[in-house]
C-alpha cells in the first residue's frame, strides 16, 4: 500500500488491515440503523488483519510515555497559561513551574473576560473544577507530578456529551434541566486521565446547525470576527472551537455527523479529527444518527489532538460499534516526525492524493494550497493525481445524504408526537425524516456502501491520504478526517485562517497525524491566534447591546447537517 519505513518500524495500522472486512462491518452497522435495532454483544464482525501483519498497530503508549524530543519543545512558551498547548502545560507541570489550580484559574479568568462576547459556554462547573484542581495539586505535592496523561489540564466538552452532575442539554428544550448521573465514555476516559471539566460548550440545537438557542438566536461567534455574528464559527461544535481558538481552553471535544468537528476547526485555525466510526465510543452522547455520529478532539496543534485521541479511543462494551477493531495504536508516536535530509518528514512514506481542480483556485486560497503541496513534497511526500470516477462523484455529491434524516428522527418520534414546540427552529429538519420513502431510504443506504467500496477501490488504490474539498463523503462512510490550518487569507477585509481537509482509509488516523505533525514541525501557521475582543466590545456585550442575529425554521432546515 505504498508504505516504506525505517528498520524495526511497524507499518501504520491502515496498512495492516483487510479493508474488505471494514466494508462488511459498515454493512452490518447500516443494516442495524435501517432496522432501528441497535447492535448487541458480538454482532459486529471484526476488522481482520492481513496475513503476516501480526500485531501491527498495537499500542505501545502508557501513562509513563515520555514526550518525544523535538527542538521546538525548548522554544519560548506563551506567557499567559491559558494560551498553552496541552503538551506545554504538561512540561511546565513536570518542571514544577505550573500547577493545576494556576492553569484552571487562568482559563477561568479568560472565560470571564471574553465569553460575554464569545458566548461559547452553556455551563461552567467552577466549584467542581476547582475541587479537582486542588486535589491534583495536593497529590503532586505528596507524590510528584500527576501520573495521568491529562493530569491538571482543563478541557471543554460539547453539551451533547453526558457529564456527571453537570447540566447536559444539547441546547434543546427536550433536555432542559437534564443532569446525567454518569459521564459519556469519551469524557470519562479523559477525566480518568486527569482532565478537568472547564465547561460545557454551546452547540446547535441537537447538533444540527451552528450554535444558537432553540428559538434561533445565534450565540457563539467566530473568535476571529467576534464583532460580527454573520461570520460563521463553523458547525454545531462551534462553542468548543471558539473556546479553544479564543484562548479560553487548551483543547476540547466536539462531535461530527456532518462536518461539525472539521468545519469549525478550519474556520478557526485548529486541528480537529473525526476518527473512524467505532474508534471512539458514542455511549453517553445524545444521538443524531446511529451510523454517522463521531466524537473527536479539537486542539491547537496535532500533538494535542493525538494525545486526546490516544486517551479516548478504544473498545467500550457499552457501545457495540467499537467492538472488533484492532488495538488502539500509538498516535502520540505517529504524530512525531522523523528527521530527513531536509528537515522533519512523516514517520512513514506517504502518497498524498490531490483531486483534479483542488489547487486551481484563485487568490490567497490557491497560493496557500500550492505552498502546502510544495512543502509536502519537500518533506518527501509523493503527490498523486486523483481522478474519481463519475460514479464516485455522483455518490459522494450529497444526493443520497437525505438517508441520515430518518436515523435522527426515529429516536425523537415520541417528542415529535407529544409537543413539536420542543424542537424550536430545528423542527423542519426533524420532520423531514418522516417523509423519506422506504424505497428512497434503501436506495440511499445502498449508495453509501457503494461509495465506501469505490473509495477503497478507486481513491485509496493509488494514495494513502487524500485531500478532500468536502467532509460529506467521508462523513457518510465512516472514514477518518483531519482538518488543520495552512495559513491566513483575506476574507471580507480581514485576515482569517484557511486550512486543508485530509481523508484517510479505515483506521488511517496515524497516517493523518503523521502528515499533520510533519507539516506543523516545518511551518508555524498553526500558531496563529486571534486578538482578544477589545474592551468596548466586551462592555457592550455585558450590557446586552451586542449585535443580535436570528435564524428561522427555513434557514435551519436548509443548513442542518
Amino acid at each position: 500500500m505504498g508504505t516504506t519505513m525505517a528498520e524495526g518500524e511497524r507499518p501504520p495500522q491502515d496498512a495492516a488491515i483487510d479493508r474488505r472486512s471494514f466494508v462488511t462491518r459498515m454493512g452490518v452497522i447500516t443494516a442495524a440503523a435501517m432496522a432501528g435495532v441497535p447492535l448487541e454483544g458480538r454482532a459486529l464482525p471484526p476488522v481482520e488483519l492481513l496475513p503476516a501483519s501480526g500485531g501491527a498497530g498495537a499500542s505501545s503508549s502508557s501513562s509513563s510515555h515520555a514526550d518525544p524530543g523535538r527542538a521546538e519543545l525548548d522554544g519560548a512558551f506563551p506567557t499567559h497559561p491559558a494560551d498553552l498547548k496541552i503538551w506545554q502545560a504538561r512540561r511546565l507541570f513536570a518542571r514544577g513551574e505550573l500547577g493545576a489550580m494556576e492553569l484552571l484559574e487562568a482559563c477561568l479568568e479568560r472565560l470571564d473576560a471574553r465569553d460575554p462576547v464569545y458566548r461559547a459556554f452553556n455551563a461552567v462547573p467552577r466549584g467542581q473544577a476547582m475541587e479537582v484542581a486542588r486535589a491534583l495539586d495536593e497529590e503532586t505535592r505528596s507524590l510528584g507530578p500527576g501520573r495521568g496523561l491529562l493530569a491538571g489540564i482543563p478541557l471543554v466538552v460539547k453539551d451533547n456529551l453526558w457529564t456527571a452532575g453537570v447540566l447536559t442539554t444539547a441546547n434543546s428544550r427536550i433536555f432542559q434541566g437534564f443532569v446525567p448521573a454518569e459521564d459519556a465514555t469519551a469524557w470519562a476516559r479523559l477525566r480518568v486521565g486527569g482532565a478537568i471539566l472547564l465547561g460545557k460548550t454551546q452547540m446547535g440545537p441537537l447538533a444540527t446547525t451552528r450554535a444558537m438557542t432553540p428559538d434561533g438566536e445565534v450565540t457563539t461567534v467566530n473568535a476571529w470576527a467576534p464583532d460580527d455574528p454573520r461570520v460563521s464559527p463553523g458547525g454545531s461544535s462551534s462553542g468548543t472551537a471558539t473556546a479553544v481558538a479564543g484562548g479560553v481552553a487548551p483543547a476540547g471535544l466536539g462531535t461530527q455527523t456532518g462536518g461539525s468537528v472539521t468545519v469549525p476547526s478550519l474556520a478557526q485555525g485548529l486541528t480537529g479529527i473525526k476518527p473512524t466510526l467505532g474508534r471512539v465510543s458514542l455511549r453517553g452522547v445524545i444521538p443524531l444518527t446511529y451510523s454517522r455520529d463521531h466524537v473527536g478532539p479539537m486542539a491547537r496543534d496535532a500533538r494535542d489532538a493525538a494525545l486526546l485521541l490516544q486517551v479516548m479511543a478504544g473498545a467500550d462494551p457499552a457501545d457495540p460499534r467499537t467492538a472488533g477493531l484492532p488495538p488502539v495504536p500509538d498516535y502520540r508516536t505517529a504524530v512525531e516526525p522523523v528527521e530527513g535530509g531536509r528537515g522533519p518528514i512523516p514517520r512513514w512514506s506517504t502518497r498524498l492524493g490531490v483531486p483534479e481542480g483542488w489547487v486551481e483556485v484563485d487568490g490567497d486560497r490557491g497560493r496557500l494550497r500550492r505552498d502546502f503541496l510544495n512543502e509536502m513534497e519537500a518533506a518527501g511526500v509523493r503527490l498523486v493525481d486523483v481522478h474519481p470516477s463519475e460514479e464516485w462523484r455522483e455518490l459522494g455529491s450529497g444526493m443520497f445524504n437525505a438517508v441520515r434524516l430518518p436515523e435522527r428522527t426515529e429516536p425523537f418520534l415520541e417528542h415529535l408526537r407529544d409537543d413539536v414546540r420542543l424542537f424550536g427552529v430545528s423542527l423542519g429538519s426533524w420532520i423531514q425524516g418522516l417523509f423519506l420513502s422506504g424505497d428512497e431510504y434503501l436506495k440511499g443506504q445502498r449508495a453509501r456502501l457503494g461509495l465506501l467500496r469505490l473509495t477503497l477501490e478507486e481513491i485509496f488504490r493509488d494514495c494513502d491520504v487524500v485531500l478532500q474539498p468536502s467532509h460529506l463523503p467521508f462523513d457518510m462512510i465512516g472514514l477518518p478526517l483531519l482538518a488543520m490550518p495552512i495559513g491566513m487569507r483575506e476574507v471580507g477585509g480581514r485576515e482569517r485562517p484557511d486550512g486543508v481537509l485530509l481523508g484517510g482509509p479505515p483506521l488511517g488516523e496515524e497516517r493523518l497525524l503523521a502528515l499533520a505533525g510533519a507539516w506543523q514541525a516545518r511551518t508555524e501557521h498553526h500558531l496563529a491566534r486571534p486578538e482578544a475582543p477589545d474592551a468596548e466590545l466586551v462592555e457592550t456585550a455585558r450590557r446586552g447591546g451586542a449585535e443580535k442575529l436570528r435564524h428561522d425554521v427555513t434557514w435551519v432546515t436548509e443548513h442542518a447537517q
